[in-house]
């Protein structure tokens, strides 16, 4: 017998029972790229491959003993947050993770696929909350364009010439490390992430659009770079290494029933 020797990443999300998106499919990339992957598990969905009809929150300090636990017993290399939709969750990890300010985090808060904040939560307030107490301890945060823009609702007015850069700053400014902003129309039917820093644009990398439809691409994307990152590779290098493989895993997606296209995390070049 012999201790653990691949790096350990916590990854806090949903259950899912397809595995398509969640922290089951965090677990499958961070195995795929030579990591062990350890959960804290914020909600359960009831769903298939074509849409989540219904999820159950676990309760916010069921959350904190699940991380709070696994957390005493073993060191971590880096942690990753998934899709919230819950404000109590928000500071629930937030506290946690303030605990552990040497292990990269990716934050990637949210997910097309789940419904928006509970009736419980104020939207506004929800992004807010977020805002305030979770991205200023990311080392990289994950938006694509739209979400990007809903987040910038609660600190200025839309259309008053502000930049997709200048929103990135914004939330630069505040402590996040790094902006990626994912899937923007490059014209010629071509996608692009956008990384930025407090240097400005670090990357700005493009590829051809799969048509899909796929199921769980972004979170793949956050799940992969979290595992680089855990490797000890510096953030730009690590988006690269992610974005290659994301690619990969959609060009040899799989369909299981008859929904999205699941991404292929174990596939074999």
């Amino acid at each position: 017998m012999q201790n653990q020797t691949s790096p350990l990443i916590l990854t806090f999300g949903v259950a899912d029972p397809v595995g398509a998106v969640g922290v089951h499919a965090d677990l499958a990339v961070f195995n795929a790229l030579g990591c062990r992957g350890l959960s804290a598990t914020t909600a359960l969905l009831v769903g298939d491959s074509a849409r989540v009809e219904e999820q159950q929150h676990v309760d916010p300090d069921w959350v904190a003993d699940q991380a709070r636990m696994v957390l005493e017993d073993v060191p971590v290399q880096a942690f990753k947050i998934g899709a919230l939709d819950h404000l109590e969750h928000v500071s629930t990890l937030a506290e946690i993770v303030s605990d552990y300010p040497d292990a990269p985090l990716v934050l990637d808060p949210f997910g097309s696929q789940l419904p928006q904040p509970s009736d419980e939560d104020d939207p506004e307030e929800f992004l807010t909350v977020l805002r305030q107490l979770l991205v200023p301890q990311a080392t990289l945060l994950m938006l694509s364009e739209v979400e990007l823009a809903r987040m910038a609702e609660t600190w200025r007015d839309l259309g008053n010439g502000e930049t997709m850069a200048d929103d990135a700053e914004h939330l630069i400014d505040l402590g996040c490390e790094y902006v990626l902003v994912t899937g923007t129309n490059a014209g010629s039917g071509q996608r692009a992430n956008t990384l930025y820093s407090s240097e400005g644009v670090l990357r700005h990398d493009k590829w051809q659009h799969l048509p899909g439809p796929f199921v769980g691409a972004g979170g793949t994307l956050s799940a992969a770079i979290a595992a680089y990152l855990a490797h000890g590779l510096a953030v730009p290098e690590a988006v690269e290494r992610a974005e290659q493989y994301t690619y990969q895993t959609l060009l040899h997606a799989q369909r299981y029933g008859m929904g999205r296209f699941v991404p292929n995390r174990f596939f074999k070049p």
